[in-house]
């Protein structure tokens, strides 16, 4: 079963092209270093919850959009390995974000079951 990073954030609608092109820069870096997939999501159906909600875990504006994104490894510790060997990358050195990285949710998960 694969572990998986998540990832859920917010970002302005003026910036989804710089985040796209970031992503599209971003997600071979990972594959080349050995990450089994590479996953980036555009809300489309994400309404604001009364309690709780994708829009609410991020602080969402109204001119944001909420982005879900998932990375899949072999393992914790091919994750932690590769996550490592991405991080010095320099190709990736010259990013700006183009979202408020503070209002990230982000997290590493053991599957346990996949259908």
């Amino acid at each position: 079963m694969p572990y998986v990073d998540g990832f859920v954030l917010a970002v302005p609608k003026a910036n989804v092209e710089a985040y796209k092109k970031m992503a599209g820069a971003a997600g071979p870096v990972w594959m080349e270093y050995g990450a089994l997939s590479y996953v980036e999501c555009i809300g489309d159906d994400v309404p604001y919850g009364e309690l709780t909600s994708f829009p609410r875990a991020v602080q969402a504006r109204d001119d944001e959009v909420v982005v879900f994104s998932w990375i899949t490894y072999e393992s914790r510790a091919a994750r932690d390995e590769i996550n490592g060997k991405v991080m010095k990358d320099p190709r990736l050195d010259h990013w700006e974000m183009p979202f408020d990285g503070k209002r990230m949710i982000f997290g590493g998960f053991a599957s346990f079951m996949s259908l």
